[in-house]
């Protein structure tokens, strides 16, 4: 006989559900916008130090809750780490710290975007929160930024130019 659920465990567990029925749902999307199943929608939003980016779904892997992360002595300060992602060792950068701005708040929304293994690079980006997904197609171009009907601005980053970016290759001092 097991004891009854307390009002505390089945909230725990209702939100867990809830969690998990989002992750399936913008992961099942995310894989309609790669294969162009007639989805309109082609870029993932994130918040990374204060600002909003839009990443190419291509270039992306996973999305995954932050993980413990292994420090790594003389490095540079946008390198956080090391974390077991599923059982592979991935580089974990703080791209606002790489641009030289505030460093990327780490709390419950937070979680690290990996690379698409296509870029051959073993790499996640650390990610204040995720939007999910945007069309930038129907965004109005503002110089080098985009501006959707809400009037926020989104900055689109392109992780295989980033990976090429020899400053980014140099972690070490």
């Amino acid at each position: 006989m097991t004891a009854p659920e307390t009002p505390v465990q089945s909230e725990g567990a209702n939100r867990r559900t809830r969690l998990r029925q989002y992750q399936v749902q913008l992961l099942e999307r995310m894989q309609a916008a790669r294969n162009n199943a007639g989805a309109r929608v082609n870029q993932l939003g994130v918040m990374i130090g204060q600002e909003r980016f839009l990443l190419d779904l291509t270039q992306v892997g996973e999305i995954v809750p932050v993980p413990a992360m292994t420090e790594v002595p003389l490095t540079q300060p946008w390198y956080l780490g090391l974390a077991n992602v599923r059982g592979n060792l991935i580089s974990v950068i703080d791209l606002a710290r790489y641009y030289q701005q505030s460093d990327t708040a780490i709390g419950s929304d937070s979680r690290i975007i990996t690379f698409a293994s296509g870029l051959g690079f073993n790499c996640g980006l650390v990610v204040a929160r995720v939007y999910g997904l945007r069309h930038a197609g129907s965004m109005e171009t503002s110089g080098d930024r985009l501006r959707d009907a809400d009037a926020n601005e989104w900055t689109p980053l392109d992780l295989a130019a980033l990976v090429s970016d020899t400053r980014f290759l140099h972690i070490g001092f």
